[in-house]
């Protein structure tokens, strides 16, 4: 498996992969128009260079034979008030491909994100998960995470619950 940071021409790369892992995640727990409204806000190439170009904003995208199975996406943002840390970076996405879930794309991009926040001086990671979603708050237990807040998150027309939780870098 190689990590590499993404250009700004991996835009319709990251564009394809969001949608796929995104929706392969959600898709059977929401309303096919809330999908719809979400992926389409969210995931277009334009999105996507919008996002590329950003600044403080990382995405890591993980390959297998010269084929993309996963990307995380980091971001330095100012955090929610639970969010303590004098230097905090947010994981904003993490997904696999749902055939390389449990595979170990999963951890060589969480340790990925590790390793990224700990070169660039941050000492908290943190990010935010669906309530609804034990596999991933599993996951991220595992990774030492700890729940620290709740906050909305819209999809479509569902305003979600999602956990906030954090680490020490």
């Amino acid at each position: 498996m190689n990590i590499r940071k993404a250009t700004p021409q991996d835009n319709f790369l990251l564009a394809n992969l969001g949608v796929r892992t995104f929706a392969d995640s959600f898709g059977a727990d929401n309303t096919p128009e809330d999908m719809a409204d979400y992926l389409k806000g969210s995931f277009s190439p334009k999105k996507q260079a919008t996002e590329l170009a950003e600044e403080g904003t990382t995405f890591l995208i993980a390959e297998i034979d010269g084929q993309p199975v996963g990307y995380t996406r980091l971001r330095q943002d100012p955090p929610p008030d639970c969010v303590t840390g004098v230097h905090p970076i947010e994981i904003v996405r993490l997904y696999s491909v749902k055939e390389w879930i449990g595979r170990g794309v999963g951890a060589a991009l969480m340790q990925a994100c590790l390793d990224e926040a700990s070169r660039a001086g941050h000492d908290v990671i943190w990010l935010d998960v669906w309530e609804k979603n034990p596999r991933a708050i599993a996951f991220y237990q595992k990774w030492g995470f700890k729940k620290v807040g709740e906050q909305g998150f819209q999809l479509g027309s569902d305003l979600q619950n999602d956990w906030l939780m954090v680490r020490q870098v």
